[in-house]
């Protein structure tokens, strides 16, 4: 059974993306260790708009490691101690009893800070519609096993698939690179017949955006590996760089 804790949450709050930011400590009691930290700020803001405060600003969505909206820097790691979890997969059992949880948001020039907790992402968003979908023309749906694809090929794009976007590889690297989001986006692609058309042309696009907004280069620390919720592998780096390189040569 989860024994309550108290804990000391010490949260940056910041009321807009041109304010100065800064942190502030709140007391919490009796907290069960089952549950969840986007839980635990639920709980926080109650206790916050009883005493007619403003509450915290974080962003989520699903609840279910899904969506990777929950993007939180906590305790020094993104998403949280624990590995391949998203922040709303913590528990508070993970924290001890007096704990003081150090709490900000995803630090890159390329997520501003919108309030609070909560950053700006479009930039994924627009590194996406830069080339990452299939636009060629394919025909009518074909039946899923027309389509002969090796059971290797398969399983790497859906590794490179289960990617949800969320930045922690962004938050991780010191350079604030995107090269494990992009490349995970390039390959889901890559690996299967119907995208290996514009293979190629699809890494120099995503690339050539990813450098405009902002992003850094590749540290080669596997920071963005290791604080991945998903495990996405950096081989995925690997073959995007063969894309892009080979792209740029044939131009």
């Amino acid at each position: 059974m989860d024994k309550d804790i108290n804990v000391k949450v010490r949260i940056w709050r910041q009321p807009g993306p041109k304010a100065k930011g800064h942190f502030e400590t709140y007391k919490l009691e009796n907290i069960s260790g089952g549950t969840s930290f986007l839980e635990m700020l639920d709980i926080l803001n109650e206790q916050l708009i009883r005493d007619k405060q403003e509450p915290v600003v974080f962003d989520n969505d699903c609840r279910e490691g899904i969506c990777g909206m929950c993007s939180l820097y906590v305790n020094g790691h993104p998403h949280g101690p624990d590995d391949l979890i998203t922040t709303c997969q913590l528990h508070m059992r993970h924290f001890k009893n007096g704990e003081t949880i150090t709490v900000e948001p995803w630090r890159s020039a390329a997520f501003p800070v919108v309030r609070d907790l909560m950053v700006d992402r479009q930039a994924f968003d627009k590194i996406m519609q830069a080339g990452g979908f299939v636009s060629v023309n394919t025909g009518g749906v074909p039946d899923a096993n027309a389509i002969p694809i090796s059971k290797l090929a398969a399983d790497e794009a859906m590794d490179a698939a289960s990617c949800i976007g969320c930045g922690a590889c962004v938050a991780a690297c010191k350079n604030g690179s995107a090269m494990l989001f992009v490349s995970a986006k390039v390959s889901q692609l890559a690996l299967l017949p119907q995208g290996k058309v514009e293979a190629k042309n699809r890494a120099k696009k995503m690339v050539a955006k990813m450098d405009e907004l902002g992003f850094g280069n590749c540290t080669n620390t596997r920071a963005c590996e290791l604080e991945c919720p998903k495990g996405v592998n950096i081989s995925n780096i690997a073959r995007m760089n063969r894309s892009f390189l080979s792209a740029k040569l044939s131009d």
